[in-house]
């Protein structure tokens, strides 16, 4: 028998038995058996460099020096000097750092996808014509959605998505947008809890768009007290009064509350639901009251930018037509790298404390029990 006829007619068999299946990418390899796949929704703390490909103002990019100069040594479009939390995420779950879904479809989709955008928030409204919101990031999923089943199959894109974890970190850029616009939305107590019920409302619905895709664990982070950011702290220079006292640190707690509400009631409502929620306001409070504790020499005045407490967000001089600003020597010693956006060391603290937190500070599973339970 001619071997290499054999070996041919074997490969013609398979190629026939491929074209002749209804799945699409059926003959594709196999993803490993415990592959769980990281899908990021939110802002500029998961955003990865979305923004780097929408029609925006510099505002909302970080895709110029010094951003990303202590991991990456050049600006990827995050808003720190290295790697966010979602990167160490990825990593502390054995998975390369997970690619934005702009411009365009990645074979590394299987390991996940970011579609979070820096100052995007939950409501449409919100930095509208800026900013990736929520909902759009919503729509983006569907779409890779449909590519994972073009490239799997749809068998095997059901079981990645029925195992992977979600991730979000969305609402601080609704409170930040109505506070610094004028807005009359939260000028008194009844229309303020409205607002909050909107912002939590329309995160539970993306939640539950994405559960019936077949998604079960689902990872959050809380608001943060951005009232102690150096550009909160730059309004006010000279005010007495803590930052826990300002507007959006007061607005994040109410914020929280309701979000812990709403998650217990996702619970009850949905079969199979799973789900990590860090305390975000707390363990930042923490660190910046508590500075040398951790490491940092410096949580008030940032690394970069200008102004009281570099609080101007006039990092690498590329916003408002400040082109003069100051950068810090080491920012492993500082707990903000600009106005708004911490180190990246803090950003590791936090995400070790996610994966990996007691339920003090992360609940009811932390991230590496999320990521251990199986979700299909």
């Amino acid at each position: 028998m001619n071997f290499n006829m054999t070996r041919s007619s074997v490969l013609i068999c398979f190629l026939m038995l491929c074209s002749s299946l209804l799945i699409p990418g059926h003959c594709h390899r196999s993803l490993p058996k415990k592959h769980v796949a990281l899908f990021i929704f939110g802002d500029s703390l998961f955003d990865a460099g979305n923004n780097n490909y929408i029609n925006t103002t510099t505002y909302s990019q970080a895709n110029f020096w010094p951003y990303g100069e202590s991991f990456f040594k050049y600006p990827t479009g995050r808003f720190s000097d290295g790697r966010l939390i979602s990167d160490f995420i990825a990593e502390r779950a054995g998975l390369p750092f997970i690619p934005t879904f702009l411009p365009s479809y990645n074979d590394k989709f299987v390991y996940g996808v970011n579609f979070a955008s820096a100052g995007g928030g939950a409501l449409v409204e919100t930095y509208r014509g800026y900013v990736i919101d929520l909902q759009t990031q919503l729509s983006y999923f569907k779409i890779a959605e449909k590519q994972l089943k073009q490239k799997l199959g749809d068998a095997e894109a059901k079981t990645l998505l029925g195992n992977a974890v979600y991730l979000f970190s969305i609402g601080g850029n609704d409170y930040d947008a109505a506070l610094t616009s004028n807005s009359s939305v939260l000028q008194s107590d009844y229309s303020t809890k409205q607002y909050i019920g909107t912002v939590v409302g329309n995160l539970t619905t993306v939640i539950k768009e994405i559960y019936k895709t077949g998604g079960r664990k689902f990872g959050l982070s809380s608001v943060g007290a951005s009232g102690c950011s150096p550009a909160w702290r730059a309004t006010m220079n000279g005010s007495s009064g803590s930052c826990l006292e300002t507007p959006p640190s007061e607005l994040a707690k109410l914020h929280n509350i309701e979000l812990y509400k709403a998650l217990e009631e996702l619970e009850k409502q949905l079969t199979g639901f799973k789900y990590s929620v860090h305390n975000f306001y707390d363990s930042g409070v923490e660190i910046i009251n508590n500075p040398s504790r951790y490491g940092f020499k410096e949580a008030m005045t940032a690394c970069c930018g200008s102004g009281p407490y570099r609080g101007i967000s006039s990092c690498g001089g590329k916003r408002i037509g400040i082109e003069e600003y100051e950068l810090c020597d080491n920012p492993a010693e500082y707990f903000y790298f600009d106005s708004g956006h911490a180190t990246e060391r803090a950003y590791k603290l936090f995400a070790e404390l996610m994966w990996s937190g007691t339920p003090n500070i992360t609940w009811p599973y932390n991230l590496k029990k999320l990521f251990e339970h199986s979700g299909a």
